[in-house]
């Protein structure tokens, strides 16, 4: 009686543990055949196109306050920021894009907000044939109304940094005197681009923070078409993501990842706080009057 008691112990024993792997492989295998039943809907899925980076939406307050936390900092700054981070050689773009213009005594060309993106491709449509005045002029208004126009303005606020994905061989000036001022208008503080602008000496005398690539001089209809705006784009050879902070001076731009924010901008306030210090103190050695780079 006693053998009897034992094994029945120990087959129970075994049916304990087996029975809960039993289930899980018996789970696993009917969502697999159920994949392998209804391929169709993830494929279909996909043929109609899907982003896998989702963008986060972020309230006015939210990027006033992480805002706050970068005022001051230069891109040097943030990049040691960046390092402490552990996001060496990250978000640095391109020296290839540079500011249209700067400005030595007050440093009125840098600037520093927060993302909102937008994307122009190449167009694959036909150029426009000789046409008169105003059959031209009626093609020119469709292009910009419905191929390529600007839904990212009613994004634009208080702080916003437009960064445009654009084709860096098209010669095509997407950015111009005119509509640079209405972005400026709605609240963006800086433009950045990884390729042109037109009207370059107008931008320049309006003293609007522009970092390109080079000078275009097309207009966008016949050239390009607008593909998305406020999904993650690459400008300047690097991810950025709506709702990064976007740092901009005469050293290039570098974009912070907004997750990171916050440590970085700590970590460069104390760098810069000390760079100011130290070179305050040079500038008395050196009998310098003191400038607005160290206060």
């Amino acid at each position: 009686m006693r053998k009897i008691k034992t094994k029945s112990a120990v087959a129970l024993l075994i049916l304990t543990f087996i029975t809960p792997c039993l289930l899980f492989l018996i789970a696993a295998n009917t969502k697999s055949a159920e994949v392998r039943q209804n391929p169709a809907a993830s494929t279909e899925e996909l043929r109609a196109g899907k982003n896998f980076i989702p963008t986060k939406v972020y309230t006015a307050e939210q990027d006033e306050q992480i805002l706050k936390l970068f005022e001051g900092l230069r891109v040097a700054d943030v990049s040691d920021g960046m390092d402490k981070a552990g996001l060496s050689n990250i978000g640095l773009m391109s020296p290839e894009i540079y500011p249209l213009w700067k400005d030595t005594q007050n440093y009125t060309h840098r600037f520093i907000g927060v993302a909102v993106t937008v994307r122009y491709v190449p167009t694959n449509k036909p150029p426009a044939p000789r046409m008169e005045t105003g059959e031209f002029d009626n093609w020119v208004s469709n292009w910009y109304n419905n191929i390529s126009s600007e839904p990212f303005v009613p994004l634009l606020r208080k702080g916003s940094a437009l960064v445009i994905d654009e084709a860096p061989d098209a010669d095509v000036g997407s950015i111009g005197s005119n509509n640079i001022m209405g972005w400026k208008l709605a609240g963006c503080v800086g433009v950045v681009t990884d390729a042109t602008a037109r009207d370059t000496d107008e931008i320049i005398t309006e003293k609007i923070p522009l970092y390109f690539r080079k000078p275009g001089r097309g207009i966008r209809p016949g050239r390009n078409e607008v593909e998305s705006v406020n999904r993650p784009v690459v400008c300047g050879g690097v991810l950025v993501e709506p709702g990064d902070v976007i740092v901009a001076d005469g050293d290039g731009v570098i974009v912070v990842p907004r997750a990171h924010a916050k440590e970085i901008a700590e970590y460069a306030k104390a760098t810069i706080e000390g760079d100011k210090a130290g070179r305050r103190d040079l500038y008395k050695q050196l009998g310098l009057p003191e400038d607005s780079s160290v206060k």
